[in-house]
């Protein structure tokens, strides 16, 4: 993945197309409800969240793979500061310290190559780091000579790493396959899509809570609602994925209607349990990195390991 090759993506391309129109048309229709007096700022806000937000996200896969790999890197890192600071985990240094390296070997083991197999991407080593992570995290409190509230660091820590890290971090590590401008820009447009089909059902249909203790505003019809619209998307988007056969399809819709809205309440409880809203404001209209990318959390990882038992996540070894 390089610029060169975006440009000569028919994939890259259509998503472009495809993202840059819809823009086009949400300013318009948001610009003609506020001409006819509608208030809508709060959807001025997420609107302007996005014109921020995809120039970047477009442009950082734009820039290939070592661009995606850094991004989703430093997105793991500053969502799981956000997820310290909320808990109170932040105050332990070693133990942030460790989360921290372990999210930045992530980004290494996703990057160099396997040195048995010329790949690039060091499968083998991404997929044992969180045993070596979480062993070195169970041995602070031994290493500092403490045993009193040892326990409950040692699991945020470990939820930190493993949920913010390594779960996420397989978005990255899905710039090596061979589809990867189709798997990547299929996944970001469709978690996106389902979570706003799950908030406009919701508001047009819902008259049943989900879980009204975890996320009192969402709904039954609105989780239904979006299961359906991601049931639809691949079909829609099949040119991400060729080589997908229908019943993949179905797979592929199942995987980002249901784990995109598990990501979500799993946030949810979290922030609850806390007594936060958000878990910080650096997006106008959108809250902090984990309100924006919670719904990737389980896609990421469930999408790369059936893509990789079905169909391999790569063709041929790189030279």
């Amino acid at each position: 993945m390089t610029y060169e090759a975006a440009l000569q993506s028919e994939v890259f391309l259509t998503y472009l197309k495809i993202i840059g129109g819809l823009l086009v048309f949400a300013g318009v229709m948001i610009t003609i409800l506020r001409v006819s007096g509608k208030n809508v700022s709060g959807v001025w806000n997420t609107y302007r969240g996005w014109l921020v937000m995809v120039p970047i996200v477009i442009g950082t896969i734009f820039l290939g793979r070592t661009a995606i790999i850094a991004g989703v890197a430093l997105l793991a890192i500053f969502g799981f500061k956000e997820f310290a600071r909320a808990t109170g985990l932040y105050n332990d240094w070693w133990m942030t310290g460790l989360v921290y390296l372990g999210i930045v070997l992530l980004g290494v083991a996703s990057y160099v190559p396997d040195p048995r197999l010329g790949y690039e991407g060091w499968y083998g080593f991404f997929m044992a780091l969180p045993a070596f992570v979480i062993g070195a995290i169970l041995l602070v409190p031994i290493f500092r000579n403490r045993a009193q509230g040892q326990l409950q660091q040692i699991a945020l820590a470990i939820v930190g790493f493993m949920y913010f890290g390594w779960m996420f971090s397989h978005l990255g590590f899905l710039a090596n396959t061979t589809y990867a401008y189709g798997y990547i820009l299929y996944l970001i447009f469709a978690v996106e899509i389902n979570d706003i089909a799950a908030f406009t059902c919701g508001k047009l249909f819902g008259k049943h809570k989900l879980l009204e203790k975890i996320s009192p505003n969402k709904t039954i019809e609105g989780s239904v609602g979006a299961i359906i619209i991601s049931l639809g998307i691949p079909w829609l988007l099949w040119f991400s994925f060729p080589h997908f056969e229908p019943w993949h399809l179905v797979a592929t819709g199942l995987i980002v209607g249901v784990g995109g809205q598990l990501g979500d309440l799993v946030i949810s409880y979290i922030k609850r349990d806390i007594g936060i809203k958000d878990m910080g404001a650096v997006i106008k209209g959108h809250g902090g990195i984990l309100d924006r990318v919670d719904s990737m959390i389980f896609v990421a990882p469930i999408f790369f390991h059936a893509i990789r038992w079905i169909h391999g996540i790569r063709e041929v070894p790189v030279s």
